[in-house]
């Protein structure tokens, strides 16, 4: 399998989970997460996708500015309904690192390491997500805004070409790389940026 090289230019989002300790599916519980992760999940790279885990990665550094994140002790909740825009695919993205799920998640051991009812959609909410610690309720709402980081002039030009049925690799390939030169800039050069990912509450 090979991945566009700067997929491994982002930082990795480093948490522990006590449910993977305890079943010893990971040493001491620490699980590493990349930009890869979320990409193998979507099935595809996007701005929403590169949004959704820079989101997670600010909120939870804002969380645990000292601790490792703990993964299964976090609430994510969701402006939008489940069915409404993107807002699936970043909570999907925002659920694998965090290990929030719907009622549709892990029901725990013994009435401990529970993930579901964590994930939940139709919030009312100022910004587009929030992230809240189970332990002390600290909670942190964050904003996405792609527009930030300006589409590639020829994007939309690539973008029809390349959707136009026949069209051959090469123009197909040309798309792609621009459209991956895009994400690459929110990744890489913009990952920090808070008029790309701000924190609003």
């Amino acid at each position: 399998m090979k991945l566009p090289a700067f997929f491994d230019d982002m930082p990795r989002i480093r948490v522990i989970d006590p449910l993977a300790d305890l079943l010893g599916a990971a040493e001491g519980g620490v699980l590493e997460y990349g930009y890869p992760d979320a990409v193998k999940l979507s099935g595809h790279s996007c701005p929403t996708v590169a949004g959704a885990f820079l989101m997670t990665r600010t909120a939870l550094a804002r969380l645990y500015p000292q601790d490792m994140p703990r993964r299964g002790d976090v609430r994510v909740e969701l402006r939008q309904a489940l069915d409404e825009g993107v807002t699936g695919v970043i909570a999907s993205v925002a659920g694998l690192i965090t290990g929030a799920a719907n009622e549709g998640g892990f029901k725990g051991l013994a009435g401990r390491f529970a993930r579901d009812g964590r994930l939940r959609f139709g919030v009312p909410m100022t910004g587009e997500i929030r992230f809240t610690r189970l332990d002390t309720g600290q909670a942190v709402e964050l904003a996405h805004r792609p527009q930030a980081v300006p589409r590639p002039a020829t994007l939309s030009a690539l973008m029809q070409k390349a959707l136009t049925p026949g069209a051959d690799r090469a123009t197909r390939k040309a798309f792609a790389d621009a459209w991956q030169g895009w994400v690459r800039t929110m990744l890489v050069e913009h990952a920090d940026d808070p008029a790309l990912i701000s924190v609003v509450n």
